[in-house]
């Protein structure tokens, strides 16, 4: 259960970033 509770993890993070991410670049990049 560690590896799939790792892997969840880094998806949640993963996908935080990438909504930060998607707010922060449309006039800023």
């Amino acid at each position: 259960m560690t590896f799939f509770n790792f892997l969840a993890g880094a998806l949640g993070i993963i996908s935080v970033i990438y909504l930060v991410y998607a707010l922060v670049k449309p006039e800023k990049f």
